[in-house]
């Protein structure tokens, strides 16, 4: 059987690895965020290949199951899949424009939902919640006034924060995880060698 320190040697490479993934996760989403336009074409293209891939997939397990109702359900969905795969990696540049238009719709509608369900309710989050809505339906205003030019940017800029922010989780789980690991490994070194 493994000694503590063995698994905790073990354990330790695991969170440094999740420490160094998310390291490169940072820097990827901070060159994101100096570059947005190619991270919103390499976030378009990451896209367009899941979809195909994604299709591809759902083809072989429509396949794999001819015999069940499903069948023509999933020959349908993984078409579908594949269809918008080819015409997202065909034309990156339109479909960040479409994608765009669609996030700064949502930002309107969901700050006229939080600006107006605030004013109803007035619940004990009102300040917040106004805010909340205040600055959804500004971010919808200015990505659509913008538009189809915020296209090269905004979809750039999120998948950017979006790898920044995860990064930065990464690193807070990698080296929290070793500092526990190596209190609870301490901890456990005595009573082995008194044994």
């Amino acid at each position: 059987m493994a000694g503590p320190t063995t698994e905790g040697k073990k354990l330790n490479r695991s969170f440094g690895g999740l420490a160094v993934l998310g390291v490169l996760l940072v820097i990827a989403g901070l060159v994101g965020l100096v570059y947005t336009g190619v991270a919103t074409l390499t976030s378009m293209f990451l896209f367009g290949w899941l979809l195909l891939v994604g299709g591809l997939v759902g083809l072989l397990h429509a396949i794999q199951a001819r015999g069940t109702p499903y069948f023509w359900l999933g020959v349908v969905v993984a078409a579908l899949n594949i269809a918008a795969g080819v015409v997202v990696l065909r034309h990156p540049e339109g479909t960040a424009e479409a994608l765009t238009m669609f996030a700064a719709l949502l930002f309107l509608t969901g700050g006229v939902f939080r600006l107006v369900g605030s004013v109803v309710v007035r619940g004990p989050q009102f300040g917040w919640t106004l805010l909340q809505g205040a600055f959804g339906l500004l971010l919808g205003l200015l990505v659509l006034f913008d538009w189809p030019h915020s296209s090269l940017y905004v979809l750039g800029c999120f998948f950017s924060l979006a790898l920044l922010f995860d990064g930065l989780g990464l690193i807070a789980i990698g080296v929290g995880g070793r500092r526990v690991v190596s209190l609870v490994t301490d901890q456990m070194t005595p009573e082995a060698d008194e044994k």
